[in-house]
């Protein structure tokens, strides 16, 4: 089985409209799929209007929500939860004002360098999408300000940079209380991502548990073996269960395909066994 319960459409920050990216897991064979835009299930209410154009995948509903542990931006993903219920619509809110917030202070700290215009230029840029870092590095491109995406990012966009401004996000514990109190899974995405140390990692794996996650992604893009054997280990420790996904933004000649293949994993408990026909919560919760 082909699965992917990581990827992003132009609802924040990927390339593809929901319905190209829908397209694009049909034709790439995955049978259940979750499109998990940044704060937002803006991308997953837009391509469920297309899914009977597309029996042969299953769409998961999903979301990426920021949050803060540590004093770091850490992502949860959300899955299978009911988009509707008070504990979701109270988060969707929440994170439209902090990005909002976070979106005026970041156009503050580029434009005390110099780079006037940089929040009206990053609006423009984003659309009707949820503003985010890369709509700031798209207008700096276009400005000329910078070369490409990358260089943005190193210089003024990326961690410990002018625009990384994280104080706006929420507690850990309260974005994956908003996933489980509407009836979702909470998985911790990229947990190497944040480059932490082991020590440390656990740290934020066991809070993560406490506060009521229940999975783990152990694969995200492009991994060894050697760090999905890590994964995989914390994930036993902590009796969680595991989630894949590509963490597809846009084409690229170093951006993951869609779609993971299960055959080396089908073993593991996995998130996937709570979907497919006949399943899903939150189709039972939609029905009534």
């Amino acid at each position: 089985m082909l699965i992917d319960f990581h990827t992003h459409t132009t609802a924040s920050d990927g390339a593809l409209a929901p319905r190209e990216l829908l397209q694009r897991a049909s034709d790439a064979g995955i049978e259940l799929f979750a499109m998990t835009d940044h704060d937002t299930v803006a991308g997953y209410l837009e391509a469920r209007q297309y899914q009977s154009d597309f029996p042969g995948v299953e769409l998961v509903p999903g979301i990426e929500y920021s949050c803060r542990w540590s004093g770091t931006t850490i992502h949860v993903v959300g899955l299978g939860m009911d988009c509707s219920h008070p504990a979701m619509q109270e988060g969707l809110a929440e994170l439209d004002v902090a990005r909002a917030e976070r979106g005026v202070k970041i156009g503050k700290k580029l434009a005390d360098r110099g780079f006037t215009g940089a929040l009206e230029g990053a609006l423009a840029e984003a659309g009707n999408s949820q503003l985010g870092r890369p709509h700031f590095a798209a207008w700096m491109v276009a400005q000329g300000h910078v070369p490409d995406h990358n260089t943005a990012f190193d210089k003024y966009l990326g961690q410990g940079k002018p625009g990384d401004v994280k104080a706006f996000w929420p507690e850990l514990a309260r974005a994956v209380g908003w996933i489980v109190d509407a009836g979702g899974i909470a998985v911790l995405a990229h947990p190497l991502k944040y480059k932490y140390t082991r020590m440390k990692l656990r740290r934020l794996v066991k809070d993560f548990a406490i506060a009521g996650g229940s999975a783990i992604e152990v694969l995200s893009g492009r991994q060894t073996p050697d760090q999905v054997a890590q994964l995989l280990r914390l994930a036993e420790d902590f009796e969680l269960e595991i989630s894949v996904g590509s963490d597809f933004h846009r084409d690229g000649p170093y951006s993951p395909s869609l779609g993971v293949e299960l055959q080396r994993l089908e073993a593991r408990a996995g998130v996937w066994q709570h979907f497919g026909p006949g399943r899903s919560a939150v189709q039972s919760q939609e029905a009534r």
